[in-house]
């Protein structure tokens, strides 16, 4: 039986940002919350932030991320809603890393 999620990586990647209080991973780490490759991350990283989802600095060894939360989905079918209805939903503030 194949496998599947209801979220897309990019949207796991979001949430694990999201749901650290001081935005500052590496992409091992975060790797090792979504349980994707590293390389994947990075891509993943690249596409919020050429979006303009995220904005990315280095803060030390570790990246820190600030996420934009006014930006709207980017499906149709979420029309007129910004990603800030999606963290608000799933990204619980109580989880820690």
């Amino acid at each position: 039986m194949a496998e599947w999620t209801f979220l897309t990586n990019h949207a796991q990647v979001l949430l694990c940002l999201a749901r650290n209080g001081s935005g500052r991973f590496t992409a091992r780490e975060i790797s090792d919350i979504v349980g994707i490759t590293e390389r994947a991350v990075q891509r993943i990283l690249d596409d919020l932030e050429n979006a303009g989802y995220i904005s990315r600095f280095r803060d030390g060894r570790k990246n820190r991320y600030e996420i934009h939360p006014e930006r709207p989905m980017r499906h149709p079918a979420q029309a007129g809603r910004a990603i800030k209805d999606l963290l608000d939903l799933l990204a619980l503030p109580d989880w820690e890393i």
